[in-house]
């Protein structure tokens, strides 16, 4: 047995917060990583990696007072522009091509500093023109250009995983499947690299929990393709859904949908600022400088001690089940595996009797509300059930982080359970033992040991 050792089991988690006074957006929050010691090599080597065509541009800039990073998109020659701007621009081309080829007039947006035509995505039935396909792309186009980038499998997935947030709210705006949502705006190519970024740069960031504030959204009316709509914007509003949010009065967008969706995603929990000990604050700027309005979203890292570590934490979360009574048992091992890959946070079955004394299978699935409706198709999709019945809950949860040992067979990520501060919990992750029992030809429970005592820092055997 592995001697317990107190000492071991204490660590400091290591908290970012945004403070997001001045709303968000792709840009601000490239920005503020920027600011915060991620390398700027790292995101420009991920866009080159994207093979998009795109470029970044970093400066220094003052929004009312406030020295902050800036991050712009460069696609074509083409620096991203405010809302204001692109519309203007927009109007002017539309004008000139009214006698010549009106049919080419589609919307080149960008999601940066709050000012910019956003996530308003169309189900194109017709064939759009060549020069203009880039920024009309599909959620599986989408998908393919980040699973080919060389970025890490993590990254990958919580970038797939910030457009699908984005494609949900679409396909609930316009009553589409999601699939059919084709981002015309959200999907341009700037946006990309921001979500890319996003979820490279954060894993760079070597934090333990992002936690945000309340979102400032803004005031007053944004004009989008589809119309002038109140802020929020129907996207952004949709993503925002259960996410606490205000205004101050400025009467301008402050979060784009972009925006939203990386918050929701990458943060696990909103609140006021935690008890942390803080170490570095961070500053990435909006396009806009509002006069006695630092246009800025501010990252601020730090460690909650032992004492002040996170205690369990409470998340909403959504339960989908379905009683099943004639699918082939190998077809539900097949769907339990793809709902765990789509982003299920559990998936499990029990056995059930149902009526006419038939023998069945009770499935529940464990999800975050925003996939709720994605996994609700796969369901319907897989298997042969009529109806998916879906509540949400609450969910009490220890914190979790992961950390990575060395055997002498490589190297496995132990997955960590922690309450006020104390480990309660650690084992081996299951798939890393898997692979290198295989490998290696290895007893699979002969690397699940190892690995344990590799985390205690106990000497392993010969």
């Amino acid at each position: 047995m592995v001697p317990y050792d107190e000492n071991r089991l204490k660590f400091l988690m290591r908290i970012a917060y945004l403070e997001c006074f001045s709303g968000m957006s792709g840009d601000m929050f490239l920005g503020a990583l920027v600011d915060a010691g991620v390398p700027a090599k790292l995101l420009e080597d991920t866009v080159a990696a994207l093979g998009v065509g795109a470029r970044l541009e970093i400066s220094r800039v003052m929004r009312a007072g406030i020295s902050a990073t800036k991050v712009d998109v460069w696609v074509d020659g083409e620096k991203d522009m405010p809302r204001e701007e692109f519309w203007v621009k927009k109007n002017e081309k539309k004008d000139s091509q009214t006698h010549s080829h009106p049919e080419h007039d589609h919307e080149h947006s960008h999601d940066h500093g709050h000012s910019h035509d956003h996530g308003h995505s169309h189900d194109h039935s017709s064939k759009e023109p060549a020069a203009h396909a880039h920024s009309h792309r599909g959620l599986t186009e989408i998908r393919k250009i980040i699973s080919a980038a060389k970025i890490s499998d993590a990254a990958k997935k919580t970038a797939i995983s910030i457009f699908e947030t984005l494609g949900a709210a679409e396909a609930k705006i316009h009553n589409i499947p999601v699939e059919k949502v084709h981002f015309h705006e959200v999907g341009a190519i700037d946006a990309i690299v921001d979500i890319v970024c996003a979820a490279v740069g954060s894993e760079a960031l070597g934090v333990d929990e992002i936690v945000a504030s309340s979102l400032n959204v803004g005031g007053g009316t944004v004009e989008c393709a589809h119309g002038t709509f109140p802020v929020p914007a129907p996207a952004t509003l949709e993503i925002l859904k259960g996410v606490p949010v205000y205004s101050s009065g400025v009467q301008a967008e402050l979060v784009t949908p972009t925006g939203a969706a990386i918050v929701r995603t990458l943060t696990r929990r909103f609140s006021a600022l935690p008890s942390m000990k803080m170490e570095k604050s961070a500053y990435g700027a909006g396009s806009r400088d509002f006069p006695g309005h630092p246009n800025v979203v501010r990252l601020v890292i730090g460690e909650a001690t032992a004492n002040l570590a996170a205690k369990t934490v409470y998340e909403k979360i959504s339960v989908l089940e379905a009683n099943i009574d004639d699918l082939n048992p190998q077809v539900f091992g097949y769907v339990m595996d793809r709902l765990l890959e789509e982003g299920a946070l559990d998936a499990f079955g029990i056995p059930v009797q149902m009526k006419k004394n038939r023998p069945g299978t009770l499935l529940t699935v464990l999800c975050k509300p925003e996939d709720a409706n994605k996994l609700t198709q796969l369901i319907f999709t897989e298997t042969t059930t009529l109806g998916v019945r879906v509540r949400e809950e609450v969910r009490q949860a220890l914190s979790r982080r992961w950390e990575s040992v060395q055997t002498q067979w490589g190297e496995v990520r132990i997955k960590i359970a922690s309450m006020n501060g104390t480990v309660t919990n650690y084992a081996p992750e299951y798939e890393d033992c898997k692979r290198i029992a295989a490998e290696r030809h290895v007893p699979l429970k002969t690397v699940m040991q190892e690995a344990a005592r590799a985390y205690q820092g106990a000497p392993t055997k010969p």
